[in-house]
């Protein structure tokens, strides 16, 4: 099968969309309103002057998101951001033994949770040259990256995914945190389907994944949710093209199927009311509906 455009341009450049989420959650690390604030202090040492510059100003911020993102996907980033940043703590909490982050792009979070890390491993996944930029973007701000942080360099066509984790230490069976931000609708359902048979193999009972997904809806072009149009002009635009789409009504069986039981699943009217309710109950801004979240179980 001769292989997408996309594909080959991720292993010739960093990726735009990993690009575009660091900028986000740097904007929203000066944001003053508490709905739009993420959490994510660091990535703002990630990302070019110039672009700092302007996020640190109210203005800019507004242009950013008025202006350089389709109707609520910065919001959307902002909620999945906090979303998975719960996931990720509950894991420490509960004492996971490993987590996995798949395509982490400029994740921060085994960096901005390191203090309650103790002897949880994590494993970063991604292809060479943006896992290369990152740990370059590191080195220069002189962030420490914490000795049970290992990040694991991989052409997701060629190689396998168990084999290198198993390379680099994972141990299969035990408690682990898997993380897919911004990864699934990348792959082609062949590669999803092979992906989440691998989970079953190496998840240890209790073990958790939590993934974002697009509507398949989405995929074919049904134009009903808020944000749609927008949001797929700009992924083709970036020829980061979206592969793979799954029904919120069929999430739950999809899971079933590979032996995980769903725990929470939030659409984006969910993410609303978790992130974006005021006090008296009420909307303060509307998140793209492009996307749903699930959290699940190893059962």
């Amino acid at each position: 099968m001769k292989e997408k455009p996309a594909a080959k341009r991720i292993h010739t450049a960093t990726s735009r969309t990993a690009e575009w989420t660091c900028m986000s959650r740097a904007a929203s690390s000066f944001e003053v309103d508490p709905h739009y604030r993420s959490g994510d202090f660091i990535a703002a040492q990630l990302i070019p002057s110039p672009i700092l510059v302007l996020l640190r100003t109210r203005i800019g911020r507004i242009v950013f998101r008025r202006w350089l993102a389709a109707k609520g996907v910065y919001e959307y980033v902002i909620a999945r951001t906090r979303y998975i940043d719960a996931a990720f703590q509950k894991a420490l909490e509960d004492r996971f033994e490993q987590i996995v982050l798949f395509g982490a792009g400029f994740d921060t979070r085994t960096i901005r949770f390191q203090s309650a890390l103790q002897s949880t491993q994590v494993f970063e996944l991604d292809v060479p040259i943006t896992q290369a930029a990152k740990i370059d973007r590191y080195r220069q701000r002189g962030l420490t990256v914490p000795p049970n942080l290992k990040f694991v360099a991989i052409d997701f066509d060629k190689e396998s995914i168990e084999e290198k984790l198993r390379q680099f230490g994972f141990r299969e069976k035990e408690r682990s945190l898997f993380i897919f931000e911004g990864v699934l609708m990348y792959l082609l359902p062949a590669s999803v389907d092979s992906t989440f048979r691998m989970l079953g193999n190496l998840a240890g009972q209790g073990s958790r994944v939590v993934f974002d997904y697009v509507r398949a809806s989405v995929l074919r072009g049904s134009g009903t949710v808020y944000g749609e149009a927008g949001v797929t002009r700009a992924v083709n635009k970036v020829n980061e093209q979206w592969q793979f789409g799954l029904e919120p009504d069929h999430v739950e069986s999809f899971l079933s199927s590979y032996g995980f039981r769903m725990n929470d699943h939030r659409n984006a009217g969910g993410l609303e009311q978790l992130y974006f309710t005021d006090s008296t109950g009420m909307i303060v801004s509307h998140i793209n509906g492009t996307h749903g979240i699930v959290t699940a179980e190893r059962s």
